[in-house]
């Protein structure tokens, strides 16, 4: 019987906020594919999602009564272990990975029944996402699974001799992409370049590093891997090791280290985040979901929702959460938790101003917002009422 993949939310999916509140989890991007592109790529077959009711509008659920429907765990990274013990589950079958449900076989359409079925343990180890500091310490892994993934079996478009290359055959570039007068170092990680994305002169890069579908990367900018520049992203003074999920912009001098910014997020001129504390103590991170402090370790920079934007010259304290649809400004260090819809930190932006502001940053990269975009951000304005001032 034909099969159907369907990868489900878990309740843990409110430990990554805030980049949750706008999308499933297995939307998110870690490495050089969302998590959903990767599973597309291994299973040679579409997938859905299952998740929260505000965001199941804009990421449809697909079933069939005539399918049996596979359910995946969204948090999980695949490989071919994985991939081959969920391709041999038969109906009605569970895999676990100790207490962890990672995969259920389902022969009924419907709302998704998770629990019951006969169990089967998988033993392997598993990768995945479950706090925010997650995405950038898996993406060095991620990436070089994800580069293996995308370019086996063919040929990198010709790199320009312009260039100065160590270990080019880790470099791929796609047809498009444009690389003139930079150096490229692969003896660290594979670097993967995009199509139609341009390295403009003067750029260092170390991989690992990964750039999507007309990514930028401005005169003279620094990376250190493992950094992911996600599509139509625009990279420039010094990255480390973090990751932007797509349409996001950090143009200009400043630095970013350890750090996570979701989709059309826009970093001011100079905007410069500390990643690791003057006492070198760990950092506490603000879980929403949770409503509580949690240490993500001894690095850790700044996370950041959809939507959100700094102004010229804003430095963020390491760990510092920015919620969905903020305006960060002003000469101070701002607190180490905005939330969502925060104007500063003394005030919460309007929701028409939210949406009118969102869309027009959205149509400088020819894009706009639909009515679901609309309506998960009037939803999550209403649910975080209480949170700002």
């Amino acid at each position: 019987m034909e099969r159907n993949y369907i990868l489900f939310d878990t309740p843990l999916r409110e430990q990554l906020y805030p980049f949750t509140h706008t999308r499933p989890v297995a939307a998110c991007r870690v490495g050089i594919l969302t998590i959903q592109e990767k599973w597309e790529r291994w299973l040679n077959k579409p997938v859905s999602h299952f998740t929260v009711p505000p965001l199941q509008a804009k990421f449809p659920l697909h079933q069939s009564a005539d399918c049996i429907n596979i359910m995946i765990n969204g948090h999980l990274l695949p490989d071919a272990s994985l991939v081959a013990a969920i391709l041999a589950l038969g109906p009605e079958e569970e895999l676990y990975k100790d207490n962890l449900l990672l995969a259920k076989s389902l022969t009924s359409s419907g709302v998704p029944e998770l629990t019951g079925g006969d169990r089967k343990n998988y033993q392997n180890e598993v990768l995945g996402i479950y706090k925010p500091w997650d995405i950038f310490a898996v993406n060095e892994a991620a990436l070089k699974t994800d580069f293996q993934l995308i370019t086996a079996g063919r040929t990198s478009a010709t790199i320009s001799s312009t260039n100065q290359l160590i270990n080019p055959a880790d470099i791929f570039l796609e047809p498009g992409a444009s690389v003139e007068c930079s150096v490229l170092n692969a003896s660290t990680g594979p670097i993967y370049v995009g199509k139609d994305a341009v390295i403009m002169e003067g750029c260092l890069i170390r991989g690992a590093f990964a750039m999507g579908e007309k990514a930028v990367m401005k005169l003279g900018t620094k990376i250190y891997g493992a950094t992911t520049l996600g599509p139509h992203c625009v990279g420039g003074g010094e990255i480390k090791n973090s990751v932007l999920f797509g349409y996001s912009n950090k143009a200009h001098d400043g630095y970013l280290g350890d750090a996570v910014i979701g989709e059309w997020c826009n970093l001011g001129a100079n905007t410069t985040c500390s990643n690791l504390k003057n006492n070198v103590s760990p950092v506490k991170i603000w879980m929403e979901g949770q409503n509580e402090w949690m240490i993500a370790g001894l690095k850790c920079g700044v996370l950041m929702g959809d939507y959100s934007r700094c102004g010229i010259n804003t430095m963020l304290n390491t760990g510092t959460v920015v919620g969905v649809s903020c305006n960060v400004y002003g000469a101070h260090l701002p607190p180490k938790y905005l939330p969502s819809f925060s104007w500063g930190d003394q005030q919460g932006y309007r929701l028409a101003e939210a949406i009118r502001d969102a869309d027009n940053w959205m149509r400088l990269k020819g894009r706009h917002l639909t009515e679901a975009d609309k309506q998960i951000l009037t939803e999550l304005f209403e649910n975080t009422i209480a949170q700002r001032p």
